[in-house]
């Protein structure tokens, strides 16, 4: 039975792919095909090769030199006199971000299936935060790695089965697909969306999440193939589910001339084109949607916090905890209070890209540390892929700012 050996495998990948296909994503994704069609498909499969390439790195840290990405920056820097700014920028880009993150995720997924039930009211939003949040606190709470990593891999494959089911019955132009995905091309206006796409799916927090997983997960080169396996399998699993959203939305709404401002709009939209099992299917995706990205945000959070402070063995439990439900909490209030869910998840984008040239310069200065992990640093081909990834959405960045200041 080689392909159920495969999935043998995957475990702390599911974990990214659970924290990027949020509702937030799937937002992102739906504008993008609502709006340009299939055209910026080749920016959803550079972010997930991207993806793949960064962690990848991060899991291979974890697996070989058994440390957390913030346990290898506090030891990087232990004598440096950049150590407590930088720590402190991290920790607060991290706790800050992944708070408006868990907020924008809560929200997300509160209006698309309140809409999706036709109870777009104030009550059914609260509800729906309030019960989404609750199941996390429990899992959080009471569940082992390997119980969050189960539930985790069972959402991923619940939003897989739902995202392909209404991507199917959408019926996309495959021929238009194609050219999408393979053929760059920047349509007037495109270039947020594009930035956006990149940056739902290169996310900085991920990397300290997969990190300690893979540390949590896998035991050393033996399982190095396997690990590798599993940012394939589960990343690139992610990244399909996401280029399907683009599509349906594209089919159903772009190829119609029919407008949408987030995924609950394509929903509604859906029922009296393909009748109320897609609407109903997408209403699942986006609920499983939810509950994963609550879950690894504050996950993540705790991981690299508690890596960077480094407590004895007797706090760390408590630290771990107090931190993954403060940013669960934090991010129920904030999706509470009344503020846009999208103003929420703005500024979780900007923690995102102050954050993220600074964890991946730093991740890539660790894969090439031969005393950490030998024979298993970075080569030629990933430091080059790495630099590349790393240019371009840099580039990308610079390139929107100066656009808002018409300066190009």
């Amino acid at each position: 039975m080689p392909s159920l050996n495969i999935f043998k495998n995957v475990g702390p990948g599911a974990l990214v792919a659970a924290a990027f296909i949020g509702p937030g994503t799937v937002t992102v994704c739906t504008l993008a095909g609502a709006n340009f069609g299939y055209v910026l498909l080749w920016a959803l499969l550079f972010a997930t090769i991207a993806t793949i390439i960064f962690q990848e790195m991060s899991g291979r840290l974890g697996t070989i030199a058994q440390k957390g990405l913030g346990e290898a920056l506090r030891e990087s820097l232990q004598f440096s006199i950049c150590k407590w700014p930088l720590f402190i920028l991290i920790t607060v880009a991290l706790y800050g971000g992944n708070a408006a993150y868990e907020a924008g995720n809560l929200s997300g997924a509160a209006l698309g299936v309140s809409a999706i039930l036709n109870e777009p009211n104030e009550t059914a939003f609260t509800w729906t935060i309030l019960s989404i949040a609750t199941l996390a606190g429990l899992a959080l709470w009471q569940g082992s790695y390997r119980q969050v990593e189960r539930l985790l891999m069972v959402l991923v494959l619940f939003m897989g089965v739902a995202f392909i089911g209404t991507f199917v019955v959408s019926q996309p132009d495959l021929s238009a697909f194609t050219h999408g995905l393979f053929t760059p091309t920047l349509p007037d206006d495109s270039l947020i969306t594009v930035v956006a796409l990149i940056g739902t799916t290169v996310v900085p927090y991920n990397l300290f999440l997969h990190a300690s997983a893979a540390k949590a997960r896998w035991q050393g080169e033996a399982d190095l193939s396997a690990a590798r396996a599993d940012s394939v399998i589960s990343i690139g699993l992610g990244g399909l589910v996401a280029m399907f959203i683009v599509s349906t939305a594209a089919a159903s709404l772009f190829s119609r001339g029919l407008g949408a401002s987030s995924a609950a709009d394509m929903a509604i939209q859906l029922e009296p084109l393909f009748g109320s099992f897609s609407k109903y299917l997408l209403g699942a995706g986006l609920l499983a949607a939810g509950l994963s990205s609550s879950l690894t945000a504050p996950l993540a959070t705790a991981y690299a916090i508690t890596e960077i402070i480094n407590p004895n063995e007797k706090t760390r439990e408590k630290l771990f905890r107090s931190v993954s439900l403060s940013v669960l909490i934090v991010g129920v209030v904030f999706a509470l209070s009344g503020a846009k869910p999208i103003n929420i998840i703005i500024g979780a984008q900007f923690a995102n890209g102050l954050l993220l040239p600074i964890i991946a310069a730093f991740l890539l200065y660790t894969m090439n540390n031969k005393a950490l992990l030998g024979k298993h640093t970075n080569g030629l081909l990933a430091n080059g892929l790495g630099a590349l990834v790393f240019l371009v959405s840099v580039g990308l960045g610079i390139r929107l700012v100066l656009k808002s200041f018409s300066i190009m």
